[in-house]
């Protein structure tokens, strides 16, 4: 079985512009049209059996109309689950991440850059550890954002973040993930302060070679993989921008991570974490 943690789709009537404003911005090529079919039918290519759709709230008050697409993702589509999405700017923030817990979501997405508020904000600190007390995952995206020229979420700032969430609501087991190796363009940074601390990694944006984003080496992949722990990385594409089968292609080749190994990154992690075991 195979998990893809990191994934986007845009509702059919704005996916064409959005993927083009989104790509022209970034200067980055996307991989399928940003459709639900689109990412459907680049699971099948890629041999993918669920994904996780991850949406962006941009700006305060786009809770309702982002959570309405979300959950018709999780009412319509048994290989898809899509988590809901909170702006620090947001009102009734504990009522809004209540709604997502009763409503069956497993977790929220929230993305620094976009919402220009740092990983390390009181607000992000607060909302972060509230998720946690419902028993909902959170992840962020992490480190360089092609869009922006600061960076919201580096990880010396995730890890303070991470200290913040433990002293306001204890946790024994990992639930919070930083996306794109723990920090796109800051590996140096990622292994001082996050790898070996009680969160997870996902591999999005992980292979320079692959396309957009990275500037990791395999080497640099599985050196995370090996210090941080297997049993904490999550298998991730950032699809529609990158190659969901190329990203397939290149862990099943990794050297160095044994099949055992394998087999947590592509789904144990994640069906652990997404109440999948059976």
């Amino acid at each position: 079985m195979i998990i893809d943690f990191h994934t986007h789709v845009y509702p059919d009537k704005i996916a064409e512009r959005t993927m083009q404003a989104l790509g022209n911005v970034a200067d980055v090529e996307a991989h399928t049209n940003g459709t639900l079919n689109g990412l459907l039918e680049s699971m099948r290519e890629a041999g993918i059996d669920k994904s996780v759709v991850l949406p962006v709230n941009t700006r305060a008050g786009q809770f309702d109309t982002i959570t309405k697409f979300a959950k018709s993702i999780n009412d319509n589509h048994e290989e898809l689950i899509s988590f809901g999405g909170i702006h620090p700017d947001d009102d009734d923030i504990t009522a809004k991440l209540s709604y997502l817990k009763n409503n069956g979501f497993r977790g929220i997405k929230i993305h620094p850059d976009y919402t220009e508020t740092f990983i390390d904000d009181e607000r992000y600190i607060n909302i972060i550890a509230e998720t946690h007390k419902l028993g909902l995952l959170v992840i962020t995206h992490a480190g360089k954002d092609p869009a922006y020229s600061t960076i919201h979420c580096p990880p010396e700032k995730g890890r303070y973040m991470l200290d913040k969430v433990q002293e306001l609501a204890p946790y024994d087991k990992p639930f919070f993930i930083f996306a794109h190796l723990g920090g796109n363009r800051l590996l140096s940074d990622v292994e001082k302060y996050l790898v070996g601390q009680k969160c997870y990694i996902d591999i999005s944006c992980s292979f320079s070679d692959l396309g957009n984003f990275s500037n990791a080496t395999d080497e640099d992949v599985v050196r995370v993989i090996k210090n941080h722990g297997a049993d904490k990385i999550l298998f991730a594409t950032d699809s529609p921008w990158n190659d969901q089968k190329a990203y397939v292609e290149r862990v099943k080749s990794l050297k160095g991570i044994s099949d055992t190994e394998k087999d947590m990154i592509f789904s144990g992690n994640a069906r652990r974490l997404l109440g999948l075991l059976s």
